[in-house]
């Protein structure tokens, strides 16, 4: 079974998140924040991490560059989480090891075509 690991400081997005990953089969973990998300990936390997572009007392980019760096199991794919479409943004986010981002709101259509382009592109 499929791992998605949400970090995303708003309780209301990692539900709906959650809602829509176990509805597509997959196993979910979450965090509400980087010190909380580190904690968790001690134990957890997942395939997918979603990364919200705002997280409480850590700069997002840094965080996905410190994630990088972590002794994993596997590579996990990692989401930018983005509410604007800020080009800048996103580039140093992928930079720093994000492998593609998502742009807020989305929902599970979004999600699938997300997944599937992930699929092709591996």
């Amino acid at each position: 079974m499929l791992h998605c690991f949400i970090v995303d400081d708003s309780d209301i997005i990692r539900k709906f998140t959650r809602l829509i990953f176990e509805n597509l089969g997959f196993r979910v973990s979450e965090a509400d924040g980087p010190v909380a998300a580190f904690e968790r990936l001690r134990t957890e390997s997942p395939d997918y991490i979603l990364v919200d572009w705002r997280l409480p007392d850590t700069n997002s980019i840094e965080f996905i560059a410190k994630l990088r760096t972590l002794p994993l199991d596997q590579r996990p794919y990692i989401i930018y989480l983005v509410t604007e479409n800020e080009p800048h943004e996103i580039k140093r986010a992928l930079a720093a090891g994000a492998d593609s981002f998502l742009l807020k709101p989305f929902n599970r259509e979004i999600i699938e075509m997300k997944l599937a382009e992930i699929r092709v592109t591996a």
